[in-house]
């Protein structure tokens, strides 16, 4: 594997801004893991995990307007989104801190010996321990959140898992200055600055992912390079969890009694929803279920007058943009299908949103099934039904989703059944709402059925830390052999059951 120079690249211009690094080879790839490898006993003190994540937050807040500025150069997001979204990350890294010092995510369960039981029970004391070296891929579209001191980052860290990140393509030098300051508060809080690793390349990602000393992956990006990496990561000799979100429609059904009740606040909604951040959220409502006649020709109109108000804009790289216009083009060139606002380029280097409108009883025809299909970019296809029917045979077509959305009326007999319907499709249903912005929450679950995601667990809020996990029973051991968290009166003072 040669090694290759890593560029910074304006995705405003086009034109590279400056050389990052090089891509690992096969050999730094394997230095990288064994060093982070090596570093797994100094991880196994919660206190000082926590110390060492809160250190992390504080760096990079203290570092903000420097990486704000590194990010907007590399992804066109703006000063003000990636201010938010670096809030967002440090916050989530704080949370975490938090969840390691409570305990409960070690789920510490005590099983008390009784040799009159039937059958005879042992003492048993059950906990849950880090899996290994846990191999991160930083996503394109969350240079901070979903990248090198994101989600999976945070959470594997939490658990006590060293990480190795491996690099998005479209903000090197961002991804270099955060895991400069991660590294830099794990030697303020006395651990070894390779519990955090920084790999470049496609091939690093590849040889990554098959690392005899890799335990588990999370990955967040497109289908294809996903589902490339999962199979991988089964293949191998022994094979390992990989947490990947790959891509999600996010369907959303509006009821007919909902566009009699408010036509134009749910179109002037959904038009803000899906275009913000250029429609390059994974949470973007794509795909929308619409009543025809009249209540639903005035959302029609309202999410057309939203969306026309909105100025063209720069997609993360150029690569996207003209995926998103190719994309836009094939599924607007099918029969039947009309466009209310058209999207497409908006020049040399941006897009313009755009809606497109068909006939939901078309849908049921192969040919058709693109409209079913994620588009990433400022897009969303409105589907018109006239039937009840016709909206259970639509979505009945869908794949897996992050999300799912419901609009109802105060009083609509069908909400019951519709959300009964929306539940299998999905990992979070929401009603009279919209589906970007994910609350770093306890209760948050952000994954979905496949291709939303190849598991069944979330990659944000709390639970996000079981990922990196695995139970141990440990049975009629000697309390000195155990650790703390296990032992007779509760050292540790974890929660225990």
């Amino acid at each position: 594997m040669a090694a290759e120079p890593v560029w910074s690249v304006d995705p405003r211009t086009g034109k590279p801004r400056e050389q990052v690094a090089v891509e690992a080879t096969t050999a730094e790839v394997d230095r990288a893991v064994r060093a982070a490898h090596a570093s797994r006993e100094a991880l196994a003190d919660r206190t000082v995990r926590a110390a060492f994540l809160r250190t992390a937050a504080d760096l990079l807040d203290g570092a903000g307007g420097q990486i704000a500025e590194a990010a907007d150069a590399e992804t066109a997001l703006g000063p003000v989104r990636l201010t938010g979204e670096l809030a967002r990350t440090t916050a989530q890294l704080r949370a975490f801190a938090d969840v390691v010092e409570e305990g409960s995510y070690l789920d510490v369960r005590i099983d008390l010996p009784d040799p009159g039981a039937t059958p005879p029970r042992p003492d048993m004391r059950r906990w849950k321990i880090p899996l290994g070296v846990v191999a991160v891929y930083a996503a394109s579209n969350f240079p901070l959140a979903f990248s090198v001191p994101g989600g999976d980052t945070a959470s594997a860290l939490a658990a006590g898992c060293p990480v190795v990140v491996k690099a998005h393509p479209d903000h090197p030098a961002t991804s270099e200055l955060c895991a400069s300051l991660l590294r830099r508060a794990a030697a303020k809080a006395g651990l070894p600055e390779d519990v955090l690793v920084l790999v470049h390349g496609f091939e690093a990602g590849v040889e990554l992912v098959r690392h005899p000393l890799v335990a588990a992956a999370g990955f967040t990006g497109s289908i294809r390079g996903g589902r490339a990496l999962f199979d991988a990561a089964v293949a191998r000799p022994v094979p390992i969890p990989f947490h990947g979100e790959l891509g999600s429609l996010n369907p959303v059904v509006i009821t007919p009694a909902a566009v009699g009740e408010r036509a134009e606040e749910i179109g002037g909604g959904l038009a803000g929803s899906m275009t913000l951040g250029a429609g390059q959220f994974c949470t973007k409502p794509g795909f929308v279920l619409a009543p025809r006649g009249e209540d639903g020709d005035r959302f029609l109109a309202a999410l057309t007058a939203g969306v026309s108000e909105t100025e063209p804009s720069v997609m993360l790289d150029h690569r996207m943009r003209d995926a998103f216009v190719a994309g836009v083009a094939e599924r607007a060139a099918l029969a039947g299908v009309r466009t209310p606002v058209t999207p497409g380029a908006g020049g040399e280097h941006t897009v313009s949103a755009g809606v497109l409108d068909v006939d939901a009883d078309r849908l049921a025809d192969g040919g058709h099934r693109l409209l079913l299909e994620e588009c990433f970019g400022p897009v969303t296809v409105v589907a018109r039904y006239s039937s009840r029917e016709e909206v259970t045979a639509v979505l009945g077509l869908l794949p897996g989703n992050l999300t799912a959305t419901l609009h109802i009326a105060e009083e609509d007999a069908d909400a019951a059944p519709l959300l009964a319907e929306l539940t299998p499709l999905a990992g979070r249903v929401l009603v009279n709402g919209w589906p970007t912005g994910v609350a770093v929450a306890p209760a948050q679950h952000h994954g979905g059925p496949y291709p939303a995601t190849t598991s069944t667990s979330t990659s944000v809020g709390a639970t996000a830390i079981e990922r990196w996990l695995r139970p141990v029973t440990y049975q009629s051991t000697p309390g000195h052999l155990l650790p703390p968290e296990l032992r007779d009166g509760n050292p540790a003072a974890v929660p225990r059951r």
